[in-house]
Order: C-alpha cells, then sequence, then structure tokens
C-alpha cells in the first residue's frame, strides 16, 4: 500500500476517512471490535496520536505532523496488508465497557455474554448469593474479570489450558486491581481446577468447526487456532464442559456457553436437552443456559456423549 504524497492529507478527518476507503477497496473483515471500516480507521488514526475515543470532534480537524503521519500510515498498511485485526494492533479491546490487553495469544473479545453480565444474569441468579465464579477458557480474563466487578462479594476462578493467556489474563487482573478476589489458574476444562464448585460457570470455549475453520476471514488467522477450533462438529470442548458441569455448580447454580453459529450442531448432538437459548438486545445469539439441576437430570447423556 502506497503513502498518499505529503500535503494530500492534512487532518485527523484526513486520514480516517483515507484509511477507511483503503480498508473497504482492500475487503477486509471488521468483527473484531467494530463492524466498518471508519470506525476501524478511527481507532487507529487516535492509537497512533495517542488520544482517546470521548476527543471533541472539532479535534478531528486538526493538523497532523510529518512524523504523526508515518505512525498512521504505518498501522493502517499493517491492517491491510497483513489483516491484523486493529485490536491486536492498539494491543488493547474494550469488553463489558471495560479495557483489556490483549494480543495474538487470546482471542480479541465480542462475546454478547457482556450483556448477560450488565443485568447480573438475571432472572436466573440471585446476584446477592452468587459467591463464587467460573470463568472456563478465559483467554484475556475479559469474561471473569467483568463478573468479578458485577459481583463484588463473589470470588472468581478464570481457567485456561494455554500459559500464554493464562499470562495476559493475571495482567488484567492486576490492571483491575482484582487480585484479592481473582485467580487464573491452567486447566484442560475441568482437570487442575481442585474439586472447586461454584454458583455460576460461564465460558466462551473454542466452538469452531474443522470445515468452518478453513472458511475464516484471513483477520481469524491471528487469533490462536486452540481458542477457535474443537473437533470435526466444533463441539469437541462443549461437550467436556456439559459431561462434568453438574459435578462443579452448587445447588441452584447456571452454566453459561456460547456457542455461536455452531447451536444447530450442539441441538443436533444432544436433541433431548432443554437448551435455554438466550436474547440479546444489543445483537448476538448461541448463548445457551442450564441449570445444576438440569446438567445432573442429563448427567448419563452427557457422559455417553462427551469427546
Amino acid at each position: 500500500m502506497e503513502r498518499p504524497h505529503t500535503g494530500e492529507l492534512v487532518t485527523l478527518r484526513d486520514w480516517v476517512r483515507w484509511g477507511a476507503s483503503r480498508f473497504n477497496a482492500a475487503e477486509l473483515f471488521f468483527g473484531h471490535g467494530t463492524d466498518n471500516a471508519l470506525d476501524e480507521a478511527l481507532a487507529l488514526v487516535l492509537h497512533a496520536l495517542h488520544l482517546e475515543h470521548d476527543l471533541p470532534a472539532d479535534f478531528l480537524a486538526g493538523s497532523v505532523t510529518e512524523h504523526e503521519a508515518e505512525r498512521i500510515f504505518a498501522l493502517l498498511r499493517e491492517r491491510v496488508e497483513r489483516r491484523i485485526p486493529a485490536a491486536y494492533l492498539i494491543g488493547e479491546a474494550r469488553f463489558a465497557g471495560l479495557p483489556f490487553y490483549v494480543d495474538d495469544s487470546v482471542l480479541i473479545p465480542r462475546s454478547p455474554i457482556a450483556e448477560l453480565i450488565a443485568e447480573r444474569f438475571a432472572p436466573w441468579l440471585d446476584a446477592d448469593h452468587v459467591s463464587s465464579i467460573l470463568d472456563l477458557c478465559t483467554g484475556s480474563g475479559c469474561i471473569g474479570i467483568a463478573c468479578a466487578l458485577a459481583f463484588p462479594d463473589a470470588l472468581v476462578d478464570l481457567s485456561d489450558i494455554s500459559p500464554a493467556a493464562l499470562e495476559l489474563a493475571n495482567r488484567n487482573i492486576e490492571r483491575h486491581g482484582l487480585d484479592d478476589r481473582v485467580r487464573a489458574l491452567r486447566a484442560d476444562v475441568y482437570d487442575g481446577l481442585d474439586g472447586e464448585r461454584y454458583d455460576l460457570i460461564v465460558s466462551n470455549p473454542p466452538y469452531v468447526s474443522s470445515a468452518e475453520m478453513a472458511t475464516l476471514p484471513a483477520e481469524y488467522r491471528h487469533e490462536p487456532a486452540l481458542a477457535l477450533e474443537a473437533g470435526a462438529d466444533g463441539m469437541d470442548i462443549v461437550a467436556r464442559i456439559l459431561r462434568g458441569g453438574a459435578d462443579l455448580l452448587q445447588p441452584g447454580g447456571i452454566m453459561v456457553v456460547e456457542v455461536g453459529a455452531s447451536a444447530d450442531l450442539l441441538m443436533a448432538r444432544y436433541p433431548d436437552v432443554p437448551f435455554l437459548w438466550l436474547d440479546f438486545e444489543r445483537g448476538g445469539d448461541g448463548v445457551f443456559l442450564l441449570t445444576a439441576e438440569q446438567l445432573d437430570e442429563f448427567r448419563d447423556l452427557f457422559e455417553e456423549n462427551g469427546a
């Protein structure tokens, strides 16, 4: 991608417009925090200039220096030529209104579960009686940390099999000042959790099928395959989560798991299970809820069909 001649782009607004045009021309995919070229270009321009998103609109008419233009162009070029999502270039993403460090060892936060956290999982949980939460396959730790802030009296475990993800999760725990209530544990699903029991188990696990993995846009190639792909039908990890869930939930507890577009594959594997599919006002689908009692009721079925 060639840089414009000096003087052709003068203001921040010029660079945002030009970047968005280049993004659209390159047919980039947007789905890792923004859903359009203008927002993506704006995020990168502001980051290059060390400016926040609440910048007054009048400042977009401000002039860009030559050195600043070099930084802006370098970021926009990386986005186009290498298809790196903006969140990785910035090193940060927002989830549930909170900032989190991200890098290519974890998925970029984008789960609709954020909306459930804002409602403190009402009406399925009595928030005043939630004392323990498990965020399975935590990645950056965003879901569990957001839960810890929503339930200020709860202890929260963040678990993942990836040491690099856990290192990043620990950085985010420290960032939000939650060292006293939140811990990061290395675990392969439930193996490594030392028999803890929880009022809430929440997870955005790998759920992409092998066939779907091959068709994903190039931007997904920068995310860890370990956090995306889960066998032929994408349900290998979800099946393991279901298989052991009854033993880790307290009576009256709930499990909430995102499976996205793989919802039909999950129901095909477990046609008799009454998954409650949750609705979201701000978009998103493929998130189910089961109670501790339902997990126990279908324990034998989950054992038979577990990966």
